[in-house]
């Protein structure tokens, strides 16, 4: 949310990042950014309960993780970003994962995993960069690994 926070402040005039916890997990580099940036405003302690407005958003919900108090923030627009944790739970005990959940490769530069025949790609391996230009990227690498990897195997 670091990150999407500081790019949004290029088309709107206000960015509020709320946050759950008191501290962000983002790096040192990206919370200076954030809390050097006059555009963005962090609240603590809060989670979005409800969007409000009939056609079109109005301001949304918040309650305090603390104290419970929920109030009213105006907002003309929502962006949700809400970490990145990879959706791949049901991989456990099936294939090697990192200790965040990320799905191993056996080498850098290709797609292959700790089980012969099954490749990886994108928001499953990329712990960096998760977009989604780098991950059909990733995926087109994953199509021409296992194309060889057929290939070797007498697969047609």
């Amino acid at each position: 949310a670091v990150e999407e926070s500081t790019y949004l402040t290029k088309f709107a005039s206000k960015v509020f990042i709320i946050h759950r916890r008191d501290e962000l997990r983002a790096s040192k580099i990206m919370q200076k950014r954030v809390f050097d940036n006059p555009k963005i405003e962090v609240l603590w302690n809060k989670v979005p309960v409800d969007v409000l407005g009939d056609k079109q958003i109005s301001g949304v919900q918040l309650k305090d993780t603390k104290t419970g108090e929920v109030s009213d923030l105006p907002v003309g627009g929502l962006f949700l970003a809400i970490g990145h944790t990879p959706a791949t739970a049901f991989l456990e005990g099936q294939l090697e994962l990192d200790e965040k959940g990320y799905v191993k490769l056996k080498n850098t530069y290709r797609t292959t995993t700790s089980v012969d025949g099954v490749f990886a790609a994108g928001d499953v391996v990329d712990s960096v960069y998760r977009q989604a230009v780098s991950a059909a990227g990733m995926g087109c690498k994953a199509a021409i690994d296992a194309e060889h990897w057929l290939a070797e195997h007498g697969i047609e």
